[in-house]
């Protein structure tokens, strides 16, 4: 009875959770499509009547978000590549070969990471606006090409992996290059997408640093574009809302499909290594 008890104290306490989460974004969503009278109308309406699916529309024609969404896609996709790749590389240097001072770069790298992000964005800025690469793809997926923390997921899973399945392939003759590429990440698959995940979101949603390297209208990002779009919508706030739906949805939808892959990989890379 006790068991009971606490089990049912305990999926209480979770709905609650997830309710208080997911009212948020159905508010959002709702209000997006609203009337402007709904909107700002007290008591709230939960139920947009009638649904107005104009408000998109009309946000689009506001506000070029289909370029936002462009540049949004390009510097996602290629800096989430970019870092997928360096990841995989770094970690199985660190996880299986063999270099003088190894332990004591790994050691210094993960220090890197109790350093607050806030400390290199002015060296950082500095460097671009030497190299003229403000305004520029390149300013905006180059200095996130590479992450620790990422390394440092794939090596715990390549360390994982038993040492026989090495010795097996250098046996038939595979090279580092081939074992890496054909037997190790798959076997991986869950830690990477884990990582590839966690970075396409954070590049997906970040502010800061796109706001600081763009000044044209043309590069910039949808959290950026949103931003600027609060001024021109003014007191719109079913346009506002239309426009957040527009940004946010597309990563939840990718979260929601690979969520079984995170959960995986962040269990096996926190257990095992």
């Amino acid at each position: 009875m006790k068991y009971l008890t606490g089990k049912t104290a305990t999926y209480i306490l979770l709905a609650i959770g997830a309710v208080t989460m997911i009212i948020p974004f159905y508010w959002m969503i709702a209000t997006s499509l609203k009337t402007a009278g709904q909107a700002v109308a007290m008591p709230p309406a939960w139920i947009p009547d009638p649904f107005q699916f104009g408000n998109y529309l009309e946000a689009f024609e506001v506000t070029p978000f289909g370029q936002y969404l462009f540049n949004s896609v390009i510097v996602t996709g290629l800096s989430t590549f970019g870092e997928a790749i360096t990841a995989i590389l770094a970690a199985f240097a660190f996880a299986r070969l063999n270099f003088y001072g190894k332990d004591v770069i790994f050691a210094v790298l993960l220090a890197t990471m109790m350093v607050p992000g806030e400390l290199f964005i002015i060296p950082n800025f500095v460097t671009l606006a030497n190299l003229e690469w403000i305004n520029t793809y390149m300013a905006l997926i180059v200095p996130w090409l590479a992450s620790v923390f990422s390394v440092f997921i794939v090596k715990q899973q390549f360390q994982s992996v038993s040492d026989d399945y090495y010795y097996a392939a250098k046996v038939d003759g595979c090279s580092d290059f081939m074992f890496l590429w054909r037997i190790l990440v798959p076997m991986s698959m869950s830690a990477i997408i884990t990582m590839v995940v966690l970075k396409a979101v954070g590049s997906w949603n970040a502010f800061l640093w796109p706001l600081l390297v763009t000044n044209d209208t043309s590069m910039r990002t949808l959290p950026v574009g949103l931003q600027a779009f609060t001024t021109e919508a003014g007191t719109r706030f079913e346009l506002l809302m239309a426009a957040s739906t527009f940004v946010i949805i597309p990563m939840v939808i990718f979260y929601l499909i690979f969520q079984k892959y995170i959960i995986r990989g962040i269990t096996n890379t926190g257990t095992k290594g």
